[in-house]
C-alpha cells in the first residue's frame, strides 16, 4: 500500500514537472516575453529600477533560466547592457541563481520518478553521479552541455546539491568571463562609435578568448580531464 502511494506521489509530481516545462516553453514562445529580451527594452526597464537594477537583472535572468530561455542571450544581454566586468559579475550571480532554482524543481519533482524508472543496469551510473558528482559536473559545464537542460537533468540524479553547485560555479566561470568579455567589448566599441577601436589588443584579445573557448572541450579530453579517462 505504502509502495502505492508513493508511485502515485510521483507520478503526480513527474505531471507536475511535465507542465511546468511546457507552460514554461508556450509561455515563452507565444507571450510577449521575448520582445523584452533587447538590449533596447531590457535597458529602459532596468533603468527604470534604478539603484536595483543589478538586484532586478540577477532576478530576470535567474526567473528566465527557469523558464527555458536560453542562457547566451540572457549572458549577451548582461554583457551588452553592462559591459564585460560588471556583466560578467552579474552573469555569474545570476547563473547560480538560475542553475540552482532549476535543478532544485528537477529534483523535488522529477527525482522519484526518476529514480522508480531506473533498472539494475542504469543504477551503476546514477551511483557513480552521487559518487563523482562534482568532478561530473565540472567536466559537463567545462565541454558547454546544454545548460538549462543539465540544470534540471541534473535534479533527476543522485548527485549532491553541494557537489551541483561547486561543479557548475567553477565549470561556468571561464566560459561567462570569455562571453562576456568579448560581448561586452564589442557593445562598447559599437556604442561609441569609434572604430578605429576595433584594432585594440582589447578586442582580438576578446576575440582570441571566445575562439579559445571553442577549443576547451578538446583540450579536457586530451588531458584526460575526468578520472584519467577520455570522454567522446
Amino acid at each position: 500500500m505504502q509502495t502505492g502511494k508513493f508511485r502515485r506521489a510521483a507520478l503526480m509530481k513527474a505531471v507536475l514537472l511535465l507542465m511546468f516545462i511546457v507552460a514554461a516553453v508556450v509561455m515563452v514562445r507565444f507571450t510577449g516575453v521575448r520582445e523584452f529580451l533587447t538590449v533596447e527594452k531590457l535597458g529602459a526597464l532596468l533603468a527604470a529600477a534604478g539603484l536595483w537594477a543589478p538586484l532586478a537583472f540577477i532576478l530576470i535572468y535567474a526567473v528566465g533560466v527557469c523558464l527555458f530561455i536560453p542562457g547566451t542571450l540572457l549572458t549577451a544581454l548582461g554583457a551588452a547592457i553592462y559591459g564585460p566586468y560588471w556583466g560578467f559579475l552579474y552573469v555569474w550571480v545570476a547563473a547560480m541563481l538560475g542553475a540552482a532554482g532549476a535543478f532544485l524543481i528537477g529534483r523535488y519533482l522529477g527525482r522519484e520518478f526518476a529514480a522508480s524508472l531506473i533498472g539494475d543496469r542504469l543504477k551503476k551510473y546514477d551511483d557513480a553521479i552521487e559518487q563523482n558528482g562534482f568532478a561530473t559536473v565540472l567536466y559537463l559545464r567545462l565541454v558547454y552541455f546544454p545548460f538549462t537542460a543539465m540544470n534540471f537533468g541534473m535534479g533527476l540524479t543522485k548527485v549532491r546539491y553541494r557537489d551541483y553547485l561547486w561543479g557548475t560555479g567553477l565549470g561556468i566561470l571561464a566560459g561567462t568571463f570569455i562571453f562576456t568579455f568579448f560581448v561586452g567589448t564589442v557593445k562598447e566599441v559599437w556604442a561609441t562609435g569609434q572604430w578605429a577601436n576595433l584594432l585594440t589588443w582589447k578586442v582580438f584579445f576578446s576575440l582570441g578568448l571566445f575562439v579559445f573557448s571553442l577549443f576547451i572541450p578538446k583540450i579536457i579530453n586530451k588531458l584526460k580531464f575526468w578520472h584519467g579517462i577520455k570522454v567522446s
